[in-house]
């Protein structure tokens, strides 16, 4: 490992240190400060910030751990450091001589929100890091395939993969495998899989089996497609630097650039037709095989002009409810009733969205005017979030006599009109994030549990 080490930048190598004094982790000489204290008698634990460290007390420490387990650990951070940088490097040496397929690749790593949604946990335990070859080889490869993931949830609170299906540029399946979670589901989520119990009698094809596959179709290079593709990645448990989102690379008009357009949307803008009409069941091939058209599509027809993503009425039942978000997870949802006068009989939905430590609900009114009376009672100044709409934001007094911070929107512009139809979908980068319905507790992400009633959002 010490060649590796010593190629590696030093704010990699920083970084690396601080991940272990994060973990506690112990090499030979034991922790970060241990291994100090024995190995610099001038300064010894004294100074102990990693980046006031020279690159050669960095190294020293790393190569202190000798376990296989700690040594493919480092392997794994240092590999997912040279797939971004790799990355980085094509973004900058080749955009006059790139091909259509490199120009999505680039497009996607360049967009604001690809660092924060495609940077994976991938030095962690069952984690699978596909390494890229040379950039000049490996920005020859146009090959294509595009995939699409469906999860149910099991009774220890985690998500697991039920389904995978790829396709390649001619829409030809690739990989279309029922997978079995190999522990106990809770929630088979039927309507959106597709799949029940007795589909998984004699499975045997596991995650492991999956990543495998996956590894062999990816090795050269392969570029992988997918709509909001970050989760189904993290998912599968496979950093893969090669990627070209189809909700990064149109442009979209009414749209803010944090903002991205709904796979279903963008199929009807861009091919003519959506995947599915509404209410329809979901279909993983049909996913895998509607991401690839539209990359297709935007190759041959080029739609570098902003496209429109059909505006639709905001629905009746919409402007009954008010969107509760940047709500910190330590807050039960019980008590968010506590935001609203009681004659308005404010309805707090049980079904949360957490992302990271946060998450968001709504509250539920019997009218327009009761919902819209409650957010002008609500003590707060009003601005317009990013789609234009009016929020405030609100502290709650909790009953631990706690305050906490969070945001109250409306869901609809004031004067909006009215259609019975759901509005157009929009989706916020996260369109396969985790939801979580049950009393009061909260999901996991990476990590942290989620509860019984979680379902997935489409």
């Amino acid at each position: 490992m010490a060649k590796e080490l010593a190629k590696v930048e030093r704010e990699v190598l920083v970084g690396m240190v601080k991940f272990c004094q994060k973990r506690g982790l112990k090499g030979e000489k034991g922790e970060w400060k241990e291994f100090l204290a024995a190995c610099d008698r001038k300064f010894g634990a004294s100074l102990s910030d990693p980046a006031r460290r020279s690159a050669d007390i960095l190294v020293a420490f790393l190569e202190s751990f000798t376990r296989e387990e700690d040594i493919e650990f480092f392997s794994k951070m240092m590999r997912r450091h040279e797939n971004f940088k790799a990355m980085e490097k094509m973004v900058r040496d080749l955009p006059g001589s790139e091909s259509p397929q490199q120009r999505l690749v680039r497009l996607t790593v360049g967009h604001p929100k690809y660092i924060q949604n495609y940077s994976f946990p991938s030095h962690e335990e069952d984690w699978i890091v596909i390494p890229l070859r040379k950039v000049s080889k490996v920005a020859k490869v146009n090959a294509m395939i595009s995939l699409d993931c469906e999860m149910v949830l099991c009774q220890d609170g985690t998500e697991a993969v039920v389904r995978v299906c790829v396709v390649d540029h001619n829409l030809g399946v690739k990989l279309d495998k029922i997978v079995n979670p190999n522990k106990p589901v809770a929630d088979f989520r039927t309507g959106i899989t597709g799949i029940c119990s007795q589909d998984l009698e004699g499975v045997t094809c596991s995650l492991l089996d999956v990543q495998k596959a996956l590894r062999k179709l990816l090795s050269h290079g392969t570029i992988l497609v997918g709509h909001s593709l970050h989760n189904d990645l993290e998912a599968l448990k496979i950093d893969h630097a090669r990627v070209i989102d189809t909700s990064f690379i149109f442009q979209c008009l009414d749209i803010p650039e944090i903002k991205t357009p709904s796979l279903n949307s963008l199929c009807e803008s861009v091919l003519g037709s959506p995947i599915r009409k509404e209410g329809d069941p979901h279909e993983c091939r049909n996913d895998a095989e509607a991401a690839m058209k539209l990359v297709l599509a935007k190759i041959e027809h080029g739609f570098d002009d902003p496209i429109a993503i059909e505006a639709k009425k905001a629905s009746e039942a919409n402007l009954f409810m008010l969107f509760l978000h940047r709500i910190p997870i330590n807050v039960a949802h019980q008590e968010l009733s506590g935001l609203f006068p009681g004659h308005l009989h404010a309805e707090i939905q049980a079904e949360l969205r957490v992302r990271g430590k946060m998450y968001s609900t709504f509250a539920v009114f019997r009218s327009r005017e009761d919902a819209d009376e409650a957010f002008q009672e609500l003590k707060g100044q009003e601005t317009k979030d990013c789609l234009g709409l009016p929020q405030k934001r609100v502290c709650l007094r909790l009953v631990s006599g706690e305050t906490a911070s969070l945001c109250v929107r409306k869901m609809a512009a004031d004067g909006a009109a009215v259609s019975p139809k759901r509005p157009a979908e929009v989706d916020g980068g996260e369109s396969k994030r985790r939801r979580v319905g049950h009393e009061g507790r909260l999901t996991r992400r990476r990590g942290r549990k989620v509860g019984a009633g979680a379902v997935r959002e489409e």
